[in-house]
């Protein structure tokens, strides 16, 4: 499996490092738990207001935003249904809330590459989790751009 072309934050390291030494099994059993466990919108985030990520297979919306210490605020949401969608979110946010804006900027896109997702998901839905953590980048450096 590729490795990573730049170090990863710590919480995102474990999550890739825990696939990465599974069997194919626990990897779909991982995603689906990882889609358990994706964070609920908070009551101050409408869904109609999110971007809907294009590039994913499954409908999946995504907005961040910056705190005044700059850390990063995710929030990701798919329906239920949706597992390995779900699970993506759910690694993305589970590994990259809270930390600080260039952090996420320096995440590498083919970070999930080393995960072997490969061999439990299909070329389409592995283009989704690039998309996510692409999205999640642009609106991080929007965000900044309109604050200066």
């Amino acid at each position: 499996m590729a490795q990573p072309s730049a170090p990863l934050p710590d919480r995102l390291q474990r999550i890739v490092t825990l696939f990465a030494a599974s069997p194919r099994q626990v990897k779909l059993d991982a995603l689906v738990d990882y889609s358990r466990r994706l964070p609920p919108l908070p009551d101050d985030i409408d869904r109609a207001e999110m971007e809907r990520v294009q590039e994913c297979q499954s409908p999946l919306y995504v907005a961040t935003s910056i705190g005044t210490d700059g850390t990063v605020r995710l929030y990701l949401d798919a329906p239920m249904e949706s597992s390995a969608t779900r699970g993506f979110a759910g690694i993305v946010s589970l590994g990259l809330e809270g930390l600080p804006a260039d952090e996420i900027l320096g995440v590498p896109d083919d970070f999930y590459a080393a995960m072997g997702l490969a061999e439990v998901v299909t070329p389409m839905r592995m283009r989704g989790m690039h998309s996510i953590l692409r999205t999640i980048k642009r609106q991080i450096t929007e965000a900044r751009a309109s604050s200066d």
